[in-house]
């Protein structure tokens, strides 16, 4: 094996130093972004009418429920495809 050069070790210090710098700033950056973003939809909610935070409520109820009816079927077709194979490791003869 040869040893690493003085100039190879600077590449690879200086090429990990510049990722771990973009990646932090990427990081730090989404951060501010998601909490500017969370401060305006909180001061959208308090400065929303009633009538406008009940269509809100509204519209957020009805992906719940279409949610949910997904969810319930994923868990029906689990349950009938269980039933319809054998369980168990003296179930195979």
């Amino acid at each position: 094996m040869s040893s690493m050069t003085p100039q190879s070790l600077r590449r690879y210090t200086l090429t990990a130093s510049v990722t771990a710098i973009t990646v932090t700033g990427a990081l730090y950056g989404a951060g501010l972004k998601t909490r500017q973003e969370h401060k305006q939809e909180k001061s959208a909610a308090l400065e929303a009418s009633p009538a406008e935070k009940l269509e809100h409520l509204e519209v957020s109820k009805t992906k719940l429920l279409r949610q949910r009816a997904e969810l319930q079927s994923k868990i029906d077709r689990l349950a009938v495809k269980t039933k319809e194979t054998p369980q168990g490791p003296l179930s195979q003869t």
